[in-house]
């Protein structure tokens, strides 16, 4: 199971997330590090009201709708 873990971002959609994932990476040539933030749609099917910030993990699945690839497994108990 491919996994991801990543913030909330507010959204007032039903039974969907937006989590953003931050990564860092290395430039091929000057290997300076610098981050890379991605947002996924997860789908959230007891559509349980996560806060902005919180920390939470998502697994991917068939595609569910248009950009819904991603559902999710559960909220991370401590805040970053």
């Amino acid at each position: 199971m491919h996994t991801k873990t990543g913030e909330v971002v507010p959204t007032k959609q039903d039974k969907t997330l937006i989590v953003e994932v931050t990564t860092n990476k290395a430039h091929p040539k000057y290997k300076k590090r610098f981050k890379i933030s991605k947002k996924f749609y997860a789908h959230n099917p007891e559509n349980k009201k996560y806060e902005a910030g919180e920390t939470i993990t998502i697994y991917e699945t068939k595609p569910l709708s248009k950009l819904k690839r991603w559902t999710v497994v559960q909220p991370n108990l401590k805040k970053q």
